[in-house]
């Protein structure tokens, strides 16, 4: 393969996921979500009690620059921080109950949006390209040295059988 090949793996993968994102951007605009705005709601949905500072790095921008997102969060009521237990220099950030709630619709629209990028495959591709997909990140975050949660549950048996086909 050539740098000039449109098939190259690393191009189908990098061009795969800003595709679902501008797609998702688009329609999660429709309940009123900046992207900066659902990827705070969806990083502290999962990791509930992360410091500014866990924060950024996960969203991959500076310290300051998630201070004012945060700001901006928690005037609108969708983000709270509380003192750490025992680091009181250390604020930790909760999602809002409606914040939740906001969340909650989110979702709705990225399981449809997945649905609807998934349809040319049936459900043994898309079991299958999801475990092989799983097992790529998870080899580029030992390659990364990161301690990063796993995104989904691990598959059901019947799942996890497919997926090894």
């Amino acid at each position: 393969m050539s740098p000039d090949d449109d098939g190259y793996i690393g191009y189908v993968l990098s061009d795969v996921a800003r595709l679902m994102r501008m797609v998702f951007d688009r329609r999660v605009r429709g309940i009123g979500l900046t992207r900066a705005q659902w990827l705070v709601l969806t990083r502290l949905y999962r990791r509930p009690g992360a410091s500014q500072t866990e924060l950024a790095d996960m969203l991959e921008i500076d310290r300051a620059s998630a201070g004012r997102m945060i700001d901006r969060m928690e005037k609108g009521h969708w983000v709270e921080r509380r003192a750490d237990t025992v680091d009181r220099r250390i604020n930790r950030l909760f999602l809002t109950p409606e914040a939740r709630r906001v969340h909650a619709r989110m979702w709705a629209i990225a399981e449809a949006t997945v649905d609807d990028a998934l349809t040319p495959l049936s459900p043994l591709e898309r079991a299958r390209f999801t475990g092989l997909a799983a097992r790529v990140k998870e080899r580029l975050q030992s390659m990364a040295g990161t301690d990063v949660v796993p995104v989904a549950e691990p598959l059901a048996p019947r799942a996890r059988r497919a997926a090894a086909l």
